[in-house]
């Protein structure tokens, strides 16, 4: 999903970056936040970033100027909720695109708004939904974290497909044809990051059920099993 180096015009390229800043400040606001409350959760927001930056670096080809990974961002949105996704994503993204180039800093605003922001936030709402219907947690589990990573690609095919509109159709031709080649490999991949966040999240209540039931999205399931 990461857009390439220089792939977008400028002026896409800034409007995106200007319409990640308030989450950005939001989400810097939500981590100080929750850490000054709970310092001991330092260690587990690491987990989170670490888990998505390893996930989110395993890129195959696939649209011309982007490629399609899993994002990692979701199992973050359910621990600590979707805003503080965002700076840990932008630190994602940034390093990757320094270190690996992966992503681009170009394009860093755009692919925090998708991978950042659109995912984290679906994921959580789509949890938060499925948990009202009483659902059980690891399905409500799979189907944030999977509907979470299709929903990065959705908004990256709309982000291309705005930059780049069919010549005689426009941005609909052009975003259906995006959305297509994503799903041929993207698809599979959120069925198995819907999986991998389902067996971490296990994992997690199995050997750490205290601190993870005391984070407020997992309050959610008090009382029931994985």
């Amino acid at each position: 999903m990461h857009i390439m180096e220089g792939f977008l015009p400028p002026a896409h390229a800034l409007g995106w970056a200007a319409a990640s800043l308030p989450f950005m400040a939001w989400g810097l606001h939500s981590v100080g936040q929750s850490l000054r409350a709970h310092p001991e959760r330092r260690m587990l927001l690491g987990v989170a970033a670490a888990f998505a930056f390893l996930l989110s670096a395993l890129k195959l080809p696939s649209v011309t100027g982007s490629c399609s990974h899993p994002t990692g961002v979701g199992l973050g949105a359910l621990l600590f909720g979707p805003a503080a996704m965002v700076p840990v994503g932008f630190v994602v993204l940034l390093f990757q695109a320094l270190l690996l180039a992966h992503g681009g800093v170009t394009t860093l605003g755009a692919n925090v708004f998708s991978m950042a922001i659109v995912g984290p936030f679906v994921s959580y709402g789509v949890f938060r939904a499925l948990a009202a219907f009483g659902l059980s947690r690891s399905v409500a589990v799979f189907l944030a974290a999977c509907l979470g990573d299709l929903a990065t690609y959705v908004t990256t095919s709309l982000q291309l497909a705005w930059a780049f509109p069919d010549p005689v159709g426009g941005i609909q031709v052009s975003f259906a044809k995006f959305a297509g080649i994503f799903a041929l490999t993207q698809v599979p991949i959120a069925i198995s990051e819907g999986l991998l966040t389902v067996l971490v999240v296990n994992a997690m209540a199995r050997f750490n059920e205290h601190e993870l039931r005391a984070l407020p999205v997992m309050a959610l399931r008090k009382g029931e099993g994985a």
